[in-house]
């Protein structure tokens, strides 16, 4: 199977996420830099969830570029992924009309939790593929990050009903360890 047309898919998604979640944003009401006050939670979910969206993106270019055949299983598996990717816009939107408050931290948390599993899950049956460069599996390694990413992220859940702070704390340190793109795949032919 060629794997233009799931690159072009997740894009096109991905583009259409990124374009649902600016189209939350309002513009204040006054016209003093005072009336951005109320809109900082907005921006700041807005911001965040941006980058987990660009994250994606460039960890998944790489991937696909580092792979030499998908099958109908990868197919199914990337599906999942943007399914879980395409409720980002909601979640974002209610963290940040709450000001974070636990409740929608703590599933804002399950929604980075899922795309992180589902990109493992898209990676294994990558991996899997017959015909597949074995180049991928010993670039990808143990995969440590992805697997400290998934732990942070089911931490943070229950965390965020005691401090959502805490919880954002570890979204953003889970978001600056993946913000340099992942070395083990950019580099391969």
């Amino acid at each position: 199977m060629s794997k233009s047309r799931l690159e072009a898919l997740s894009d096109g998604v991905l583009a259409i996420v990124i374009t649902i979640m600016v189209l939350e944003l309002r513009p204040p009401d006054g016209a003093t830099l005072d009336a951005l006050a109320p809109l900082w939670p907005k921006l700041v979910a807005y911001v965040l969830s941006f980058v987990y969206l660009g994250i994606y993106w460039v960890n998944h270019h790489h991937l696909l570029h580092a792979v030499k055949t998908i099958s109908g299983a990868a197919l199914w598996a990337n599906l999942h992924l943007l399914f879980w990717l395409s409720i980002v816009p909601a979640g974002t939107a209610w963290i940040g009309q709450t000001g974070f408050a636990s409740i929608p931290v703590a599933l804002y948390g399950f929604m980075l939790l899922m795309p992180a599993v589902a990109f493992t899950i898209l990676i294994a049956t990558l991996v899997r593929v017959p015909g597949q460069t074995p180049i991928l599996a010993s670039a990808l390694g143990s995969d440590l990050k992805g697997k400290l990413s998934i732990a942070l992220y089911a931490l943070s859940i229950p965390v965020a009903f005691v401090l959502p702070v805490v919880s954002v704390a570890i979204f953003i340190g889970v978001a600056a360890m993946w913000f340099v793109p992942d070395r083990r795949l950019e580099a391969r032919p």
